[in-house]
């Protein structure tokens, strides 16, 4: 069944009485994959919303969100916040299944204002937190013997590497294929040059990995190690 319209369905067969639905993700768009799901976004009036359900129905996998409209916006306001909304996305990007009393064209209008506008700008502090981290992980890398830890070393430098560029430049995060789709957004081959980097670097030449972090950090300040200092607050 055409995803759009199995997507339908499954929200007529949970949810008859939905106020408004939305099928977001990457099945809607040419990055569709053999493995893509249906991102649903349903909107209720009230109860047993919020929640979450995975269902297979259709021939599709699915991913039913359920929330109503003020859920929808606490849960997003926290997305939000950290920089990072796939729910957000899921209603800015996605395709309106059905809106019965006008709170899917809301909500969606509203989503792509939030979109457009991009995540709220790191305090200093958290790019500092991040320069410090970085170089921490370079250090490590520096000092690496097993092959093993080189694994996890190299591709938490990858991922850190590229939220700070997304930050640095006050763009939207993402995680999994969403932080290299971001990431190819903003700054444009820096996904291969990470891919390169760690791959050389688990043979065992670590420059071309450490060059890229490197041109990153200096953008933020350079490493940071000496004098970062954190307050605790006690429990």
């Amino acid at each position: 069944m055409d995803p759009i319209d199995a997507a339908l369905a499954v929200v007529e067969e949970h949810h008859p009485d939905a106020r408004a639905a939305f099928l977001g993700g990457s099945v809607i768009t040419d990055r569709r994959t053999a493995t893509s799901d249906l991102d649903i976004v349903v909107l209720l009036h009230g109860a047993p919303a919020p929640y979450r359900l995975n269902v297979h129905r259709h021939g599709w996998p699915a991913e039913l969100l359920v929330h109503t409209e003020e859920s929808w916006h606490g849960f997003v306001e926290r997305e939000v916040r950290d920089g990072s909304s796939p729910l957000m996305w899921m209603c800015a990007e996605g395709v309106l299944l059905l809106d019965n009393d006008g709170v899917g064209a809301r909500t969606g209008a509203y989503a792509k204002s939030l979109a457009a506008a991009g995540p709220p700008a790191l305090p200093v502090e958290e790019i500092e937190d991040r320069r410090y981290a970085l170089t921490d992980l370079l250090d490590d890398l520096a000092g690496c013997t097993e092959q093993g830890e080189r694994l996890f070393i190299c591709t938490e430098l990858a991922r850190r590497t590229a939220e700070l560029v997304l930050a640095l430049n006050t763009a939207w995060n993402g995680g999994g294929k969403w932080l290299s789709r971001r990431l190819d957004a903003t700054a444009p081959g820096l996904s291969t040059r990470l891919h390169d980097g760690v791959q050389q670097a688990l043979e065992g030449r670590t420059k071309p990995l450490v060059a890229v972090v490197d041109e990153v950090l200096d953008r933020a300040g350079g490493r940071l190690w000496v004098g970062y200092r954190r307050s605790g607050t006690p429990r």
